[in-house]
């Protein structure tokens, strides 16, 4: 066995009182990787919560590259789109940034594994409700612009802009 940590062994690490300074969760995290033989000095840290915690050793199981998500700006939830899009050989850089919320993260992700042009959605001032539509239009190909002639107010485009 390695020495990584004070001139122990991860098994050995976890068994002192190095262990105490995390919360049930987050210790029930570290032993998980332990037990799946991963780097837990990856993630065991306080400034990670479980959900964190969990998400990078899931990425570390699978042997992703970690490391585009393992930011203290990112939360469990945020982490979580990351790992799927990395899952999926998907461009992660596109929404793999602070800017966006978990579900603006989703919307875009989801466009990406269907294949459609992200970038008419790609928008941090988009809500996720807002890039939802957009990307479903895309993803069935309806078209409003016919819609657009002068004999639509502008009220009436609203309404079917917003119904499709």
């Amino acid at each position: 066995m390695n020495k990584i940590y004070n001139n122990l062994n991860i098994e050995n690490l976890v068994k002192t009182e190095w262990i105490n300074q995390f919360d049930e969760a987050q210790q029930n995290e570290i032993l998980k990787g332990v037990l799946s033989k991963v780097d837990i000095l990856k993630y065991a840290k306080k400034e990670y919560d479980w959900s964190q915690m969990a998400e990078i050793r899931e990425g570390l199981e699978k042997n992703l590259d970690v490391s585009v998500y393992t930011k203290e700006d990112f939360s469990g939830w945020e982490m979580e789109e990351i790992k799927l899009g990395l899952e999926a050989n998907l461009d992660v850089s596109i929404f793999a940034k602070k800017e966006y919320s978990w579900e603006q993260m989703r919307q875009i992700r989801l466009g990406l594994k269907s294949g459609i042009d992200v970038s008419t959605y790609a928008n941090p001032e988009y809500n996720s409700e807002k890039m939802q539509k957009k990307r479903l239009r895309l993803e069935n190909k309806i078209d409003i612009s016919g819609f657009v002639v002068s004999n639509y107010r502008e009220k009436t485009m609203k309404l079917i802009k917003k119904k499709c």
